[in-house]
């Protein structure tokens, strides 16, 4: 199967789990208040599950180490990606409710869903520790300040009376502390996914973090249909996001990988392309969620999960012809 091929029916499973929740919902068989129940189930149980678990199973301390190099690039681009889009939110007058995902878009993407089986089919599992250095970017990025960022974009309580009302236990939502817990883990080479006698707790973990994506997505579904199919559109600030997803992001990883190889710090051309593969990947799935916790504008945090997802089938032939040559 080509690699184009597998990023399209990703796409398509993932169109197909939306509709689904568009369709149940338009049936009725969602009160009003199923929304919230998912939102808080994901936050709160799911994520930090699938979060902790992903990372004991994929990464060793050892790894981590010798692919330290490449995390320098990958948060590189992810700084730089936030001062840009920062600037932007200025520049466009963004308003509340909108920025934080406005900003994760242009920041985070869908690595797991999308970007893994779209860099195992273009390289194969010999690039799957390169992938794995985008993975704790992403991840760190986007449970640190990236929730941060949506937490605190309340439209309610934009008048507030300051300081007082910081609420911080938004510094540690659920799924960094489910990603802190794991690094503990590895960094007391503690064991725990592979030993037989805590299978159970492994498995238990396992199924509760595999919630994540079909729930999202539906949720996407159930807000598509309250919101009518007519809400998709391309308005400005949907159009910039999108441009920070699949022009900027990439981009700055090329640019910082050309500026390391000038100066004397390159790295391998299979690393090279993965890291920019996986900064075209379209917006994260958990995206309506993060607003909806925040009050924010879930329709569109809904709108460009929806479409840069669905743009992607016209974003990987070009990806694709442009790390072919390097």
């Amino acid at each position: 199967m080509t690699a184009l091929s597998t990023s399209i029916q990703s796409i398509l499973t993932i169109v197909l789990i939306i509709a689904l929740g568009y369709v149940l919902q338009r049936k009725g068989w969602f009160d009003d208040k199923f929304g919230g129940t998912i939102s808080n189930l994901l936050m709160k149980v799911a994520l930090p599950a699938s979060i902790f678990i992903s990372v004991l199973q994929r990464l060793t301390l050892s790894k981590l180490i010798s692919l330290s190099s490449g995390l320098v690039y990958g948060f590189g681009g992810v700084i730089l990606g936030y001062i840009i889009a920062f600037i932007m939110v200025k520049v466009l007058n963004v308003r509340p409710g909108r920025r934080g995902t406005f900003i994760n878009m242009f920041v985070n993407a869908n690595t797991i869903f999308i970007g893994l089986p779209l860099n195992l089919a273009l390289f194969g599992d010999k690039a799957m520790a390169y992938f794995l250095v985008y993975y704790v970017v992403n991840t760190v990025s986007t449970w640190t300040l990236g929730a941060f960022l949506m937490a605190n974009d309340d439209p309610t309580k934009v008048k507030g009376e300051g300081s007082s009302n910081f609420n911080w236990k938004k510094l540690l939502p659920p799924p960094l502390l489910g990603f802190l817990v794991a690094l503990v883990f590895l960094l007391l080479r503690i064991p725990f996914v592979n030993v037989p006698q805590l299978s159970f707790a492994v498995n238990t973990l396992t199924y509760v973090g595999s919630l994540v994506t079909p729930l999202s997505l539906i949720y996407i579904g159930i807000v598509l249909a309250k919101a009518g199919l007519g809400s998709i559109n391309f308005d400005r600030d949907t159009i910039f996001a999108l441009i920070g997803r699949f022009v900027v992001a990439p981009a700055l990883i090329v640019m910082l990988i050309m500026i390391g190889a000038h100066m004397g710090f390159g790295m391998p051309g299979l690393e090279a392309k993965t890291l920019i593969v996986q900064a075209s990947a379209p917006g994260l799935a958990v995206l309506p969620i993060l607003a909806d916790q925040a009050h924010g504008d879930v329709k569109y945090a809904t709108n460009v999960v929806t479409t840069s997802t669905v743009l992607f089938a016209v974003v990987v032939p070009i990806i694709m012809m442009l790390v072919s040559g390097m």
